[in-house]
């Protein structure tokens, strides 16, 4: 896996949904909690996240509530919505799918075609 660029359109914002999904985090726990669960495979540039974070809190996915963070900072927490979680939903079993069907392409030997 590489960094943000190397990601599908749309594949972002799942990440972001999810690492939500898990816990309120603000912004850069946003950052940390991807790197974690994608086993240090994804770095996700502060550039990119907070245009996503943005997005995703105009369309009603996510809402935020300012708190302090563990070193005594102000900061914007974010959870999930309702519509949030259905969308979290569908992309991931969109995403289970197109990643089953790219395996099963890629698995097939010429005794197969």
């Amino acid at each position: 896996m590489g960094k943000t660029a190397d990601l599908l359109p749309g594949t972002l914002d799942m990440l972001i949904l999810k690492a939500v999904s898990l816990k309120p985090l603000h912004g850069y726990g946003v950052l940390l909690r991807i790197q974690q669960i994608s086993g240090d495979a994804l770095e996700i540039p502060q550039g990119s996240l907070y245009p996503a974070l943005y997005r995703l809190e105009h369309q009603d996915l996510i809402v935020a509530e300012w708190g302090q963070t563990e070193n005594n900072r102000r900061a914007k927490y974010y959870t999930l919505t309702a519509a949030g979680r259905r969308r979290l939903r569908e992309e991931t079993a969109g995403w289970n799918r197109l990643a089953s069907a790219i395996a099963s392409a890629l698995n097939t030997t010429p005794e197969e075609v």
